[in-house]
């Protein structure tokens, strides 16, 4: 009996030794990089507890603006100090002259380490090649001068590049096949998003101190610096903005007291977004407060009386557009007394002043004839179907820049048999609901004689040494086109808003570019607020900018955005003929 109980307790010292020796074997040989079923790197965890280190780039991809200056981050050489430097002798004296601080000071910021730290801190010391210089040949273990990449404190263009967050389960769904441990944030909203599989980090880039246990240095003043495998990552996502006009454009929509709206400047020959604003701003704790996350300008909302030019432009090629006609616009749409008395106008006086029973007459006569006419003039002049650029990339087949609301005249073709509801059509109201960036885009296509050109935000992707990894090419956008006649005569119209006597756009007339466009007013549904529009393109005898501005819910008698759209045309000028000068100078 007693051999039993030693024979059985032997076999169970061998299986709990066996057990142990598997478990060691799997910690130390098998499983090092892969341990659990939470997949733990055993080599890293190990070396993390003997290291301290300091990120100087997260690995994450940044944005630049169109002339290659960055807009998402900003690089800043500064010192770093390690926290065992408290611990050891250096000549702090001699330091400190070369910040040009004093030694009490620099003594102050040391202590403050408890972990590899910027002196200075949220309000680094910053220095320049010459202090980078004398202070990395001092050699001091725990001491360098390094340029370290901060993101920017004051953001423009937050709606058009987005945002990042962490979410590791739609990490996980979109990227399957990446393995990381520590899942990094991806982006949720914008171009943040759009090209999120180009901008993924591929490691940071971080100085590594190797410490023994009393957190002092192990190999002395050698200090690695870590970087991603891939020498090409991070790549740059070279915008299409002018940091210098989107920041003018921000500051003007705020100066003029806009809550909720936006603007969007496109350059006329190339179809790039110059800047594109929409408010309210987004708050970085919080990004989806008051619908801060919003971008406006990729909405759709309701034009009013801006849809009017593809009204028109119907007209003009469909013959129904006639001078000698004279439409009585002191009455509405059903015959009643109009809010407005104009008078007795001509097609032409109908379009500068905006008189809605011409419209709603003259859509009626033109889905007499087609009922698809509205829907194809507003697909030929670019409102409907999305306006920014798509095609393919790599794999990516119909990539798309943009997340942009596509445009809607008919919500269905019941709508298309009522009279009433053809004439509200008309003048950009019921069903009809277009976004700014499209609108923007019409303005363009008209001022280009007809041509339809996609908009583009993004002009190349870059690899980090500068080289191209992708580039954007200008594209036409697909469909049928208006003729160039019917371009010349809507330029003409879109010219009289601004110079006629009684225009709805005459308080743009006088502006240092001459300005061509259409106004509109649109009642959103939402009580007595409306939405406010302007839209065109200047200078017009030689177009370059194509602007649309709207004011979002605002009451009847406030948010007016001709004073907006003037501002930015004068800011503009300003700015070209500053920069002019500039280029007369170099020569």
């Amino acid at each position: 009996m007693r051999k039993k109980r030693i024979y059985g307790l032997g076999i169970l010292i061998f299986i709990g030794l066996a057990i142990l020796t598997w478990r060691l074997s799997s910690i130390q040989l098998f499983n090092t990089e892969n341990f659990s079923k939470h997949h733990i790197n055993l080599i890293e965890s190990s070396v993390s507890q003997r290291t301290e280190e300091l990120e100087i780039n997260d690995g994450r991809g940044q944005f630049l603006d169109r002339a290659g200056n960055p807009l998402t981050f900003t690089e800043k050489p500064v010192a770093v100090v390690f926290p065992f430097l408290k611990k050891t002798e250096w000549d702090k004296a001699k330091v400190a002259a070369i910040l040009h601080i004093s030694s009490q000071q620099l003594e102050e910021e040391v202590q403050k380490a408890s972990k590899p730290m910027v002196l200075g801190g949220k309000n680094p010391i910053l220095l320049d090649s010459g202090q980078e210089d004398r202070i990395n040949s001092l050699e001091i273990p725990g001491l360098f001068a390094i340029k370290k990449s901060f993101s920017v404190n004051t953001h423009i263009a937050e709606d058009l590049l987005g945002f990042t967050a962490k979410n590791d389960k739609l990490y996980k769904r979109k990227y399957p096949d990446l393995k990381d441990i520590d899942i990094p944030p991806i982006g949720v909203e914008g171009l943040q998003k759009t090209f999120d599989e180009f901008l993924l980090p591929d490691g940071a880039s971080k100085l590594v101190y190797h410490v023994d246990g009393e957190g002092q240095p192990l190999f002395g003043n050698k200090v690695k610096y870590v970087e991603p495998a891939n020498p090409f990552y991070p790549v740059y996502i070279k915008t299409t903005l002018d940091q210098e006009i989107q920041k003018g454009i921000e500051d003007i929509l705020k100066e003029q007291g806009m809550k909720k709206g936006g603007a969007v400047l496109l350059d006329i020959k190339s179809g790039d977004v110059l800047a594109m604003a929409s408010l309210p701003d987004r708050t970085q704790k919080d990004p989806y407060k008051n619908d801060g996350s919003d971008n406006y300008i990729l909405k759709q909302e309701t034009p009013g009386s801006v849809f009017k030019t593809v009204i028109a432009a119907a007209a003009i090629e469909k013959g129904v557009a006639d001078d000698k006609e004279v439409f009585e616009c002191s009455t509405d749409l059903y015959g009643k007394e109009a809010s407005r008395e104009l008078g007795k106008l001509d097609f032409n006086e109908s379009f500068s002043q905006s008189c809605n029973r011409t419209f709603g007459e003259t859509a009626k006569k033109l889905m007499e004839q087609d009922t698809d006419v509205i829907e194809s003039y507003a697909q030929k002049l670019g409102l409907t179907g999305g306006a920014g650029w798509n095609g393919d990339l790599y794999h990516m087949t119909g990539f798309r820049q943009f997340e942009e609301d596509k445009g809607t005249i008919f919500i269905s073709s019941e709508n298309k048999k009522d009279p009433n509801f053809i004439a509200q059509t008309g003048i950009g109201q019921k069903d009809v609901s277009v976004t700014p960036l499209a609108v923007a885009n019409m303005m363009a296509t008209i001022a280009r004689g007809g041509e339809k050109k996609m908009i583009r935000a993004v002009s190349e992707i870059d690899y980090q040494n500068g080289t191209v990894m992708f580039e954007f090419p200008e594209k036409d956008l697909a469909g049928s086109t208006i003729s160039p006649y019917t371009a010349i005569k809507l330029q003409r119209l879109l010219r009289l808003v601004v110079t006629g006597e009684n225009g709805t756009g005459r308080s743009l007339n006088g502006l240092p570019y001459e300005v061509a466009g259409k106004s509109g007013t649109a009642q959103t549904g939402k009580g007595d607020l409306y939405n406010k529009w302007f839209a065109g393109y200047f200078p017009f005898e030689k177009p370059r900018y194509a602007l649309a501005v709207v004011n979002l819910d605002v009451p009847d008698a406030e948010g007016a955005v001709n004073p907006m759209f003037a501002d930015i045309v004068q800011f503009l000028y300003e700015k070209d003929q500053q920069t002019g000068k500039e280029a007369l100078l170099k020569q």
